[in-house]
């Protein structure tokens, strides 16, 4: 014990002596000690850049801001520290192998071709291989300790995956679908004025026609420019959202079934539709949702499982924050 405290000592007097005259800066203290392994407040700071620099684009941070998000990170760097801890005391070790595996996987999920293409790829993320594969190595063993203490032993009962899907049924409901038909009048943004003019007042008289009752699949097939109009009279086929241009689908949307929509211009010329069906989307039966059931409700314990787990790791442990006035 008293080594440790030797320890601190020596780097909490850590300072850079700026010129004669100038105040001294601290540039490196200790933040925290986790069972005698220090966090330092250089990890702290270097940690805390991507979140600093992620929230001050957002909206410029105060010192206030900085410092809760220093403290955020202070207690995931003393998490991980517990959980590097734990994985020694159980003799976790991700072997060489492993780790050239896993490299391999990030390369063809990634579509990287080679060694050469990786290297380069971490080296616009500010590291090196040796750092990337240090930190692939934490994580494996991050995730082998968490598979052994918390998700192995975590069970989903088939009750609790038919209580989670009734409870969702919106969740498992599949979108509503349209089926619709439509009259196209061919024409485009850069055609003459008396191109446009012409389609137009075309448009206009069949529109009147069809407002007015008029058999629509007819209209398409005489009137419709689409080359398919003269077999399926202007059959656009079913569809859900997202699936058609936008200004048919707003115009769509907002059609009662049967129902002719005023002149819809788009680049490619004007249409009219007719709104033939909307079909209520059908609930996915259970069968076909369990294993994404299953997942959901799992991955959900999980973490509420390691939540509680990581909480009773520290309560164990002997954890001492540093009182860093002004530093953190």
């Amino acid at each position: 014990m008293p080594m440790r405290r030797n320890t601190c000592t020596l780097l909490l007097i850590c300072l850079f002596l700026a010129p004669a005259g100038a105040h001294a800066k601290v540039v490196n203290a200790i933040a925290a000690i986790v069972n005698d392994e220090i966090i330092t407040l250089h990890e702290i700071n270097r940690e805390a850049q991507p979140a600093l620099r992620d929230a001050d684009q957002k909206s410029p941070l105060d010192d206030a801001g900085r410092s809760k998000i220093r403290h955020a990170v202070l207690n995931q760097l003393v998490e991980k520290k517990l959980i590097e801890q734990k994985a020694r005391e159980l003799n976790i070790k991700i072997g060489d192998e492993e780790i050239r595996q896993a490299i391999d996987d990030v390369k063809r999920q990634n579509k990287i071709p080679s060694q050469e293409a990786l290297v380069s790829a971490l080296a616009t993320q500010g590291l090196t291989f040796d750092q990337y594969r240090d930190q692939l190595r934490d994580q494996l063993e991050r995730l082998r300790l968490v598979s052994m203490e918390v998700r192995a032993k975590i069970q989903v009962g088939e009750s609790e995956m038919r209580e989670y899907y009734e409870a969702n049924q919106a969740k498992y409901t599949e979108d509503e679908s349209f089926h619709a038909r439509h009259i196209f009048f061919r024409t485009s943004e850069k055609a003459p004025a008396e191109e446009i003019k012409r389609a137009m007042t075309t448009a206009l008289m069949v529109l009147a026609e069809a407002k007015s009752g008029k058999n629509f699949v007819e209209l398409a097939k005489s009137y419709s420019e689409d080359p398919a109009a003269r077999k399926d009279g202007g059959d656009l086929g079913v569809f859900k959202k997202g699936d058609m241009l936008p200004e048919l689908e707003q115009t769509i949307l907002a059609l009662k079934p049967g129902e002719v929509s005023e002149l819809v211009s788009t680049p490619a010329g004007f249409h009219i539709i007719k709104l033939e069906e909307r079909i209520k989307g059908k609930v996915k039966p259970f069968e076909s949702v369990k294993t994404e059931i299953e997942d959901t409700i799992y991955r959900k314990k999980s973490e509420e499982r390691f939540s509680q787990w990581a909480k009773e790791l520290r309560s164990r442990a002997s954890v001492e924050i540093k009182d860093l006035k002004g530093l953190l």
